[in-house]
């Protein structure tokens, strides 16, 4: 009798410790898979910049610095988002993507304010469309990365409590970094007016 007493005590233990284990695995693909709709977004984003660049060109090609900026912004973006894509969570690959945004935000930010001053460009309607899209996937990136973001506190939470953090750490479960931008400001989507 004792002895089925204290195999059941070690099942119920070993089971204890594999939910533990899955509850990591289930919380490590959830951050994953929120970055996924980060990467969704962000190639949305990167893939407008150019037909904006293409549309502005015609009317500022004196610009041509901003223009370069832009595109070269926008390069550093999508190989950001590569890296961070092969690891996501990854601490130095999060910080590269940040980087390479905000750089592409700001750059397209002086995209628009060069525009202000060309009144055809502002009411061109490719243009018009254009920023609207950008604007509305501006939207979207920031709520694909709050979404990523609760995933990786809760991952890291579960990581870090006891029990599980002595089966993380068993396991090589390591934590998994937020993608934080450095100013508050820049969390905003760019302000565009064509009015």
């Amino acid at each position: 009798m004792a002895t089925i007493i204290v195999l059941i005590v070690i099942v119920a233990i070993v089971l204890y410790f594999v939910g533990i284990y899955n509850g990591l695995v289930t919380a490590r693909n959830g951050y994953k898979n929120a970055f996924a709709q980060i990467d969704v977004q962000l190639t949305r984003r990167h893939d407008l910049i150019p037909n904006l660049v293409e549309v502005a060109k015609g009317y500022i090609a004196h610009e041509r610095g901003t223009l370069e900026a832009v595109t070269q912004a926008r390069t550093a973006a999508v190989n950001g988002l590569a890296g961070a894509k092969a690891q996501p969570g990854d601490p130095q690959a999060m910080q590269q993507l940040a980087g390479s945004e905000n750089q592409l935000t700001q750059a397209v930010g002086r995209l628009f304010a060069v525009a202000e001053a060309y009144p055809d460009l502002k009411a061109n309607q490719n243009m018009m469309q254009l920023s609207e899209e950008l604007s509305s996937t501006e939207n979207r990136v920031a709520f694909a990365r709050q979404a990523y973001n609760d995933s990786v506190m809760n991952y890291n939470n579960r990581c870090q409590v006891f029990p599980s953090s002595f089966v993380a750490n068993s396991f090589g479960f390591q934590p998994a970094q937020p993608l934080e931008m450095d100013d508050p400001a820049k969390r905003e989507a760019p302000k565009v007016s064509f009015s």
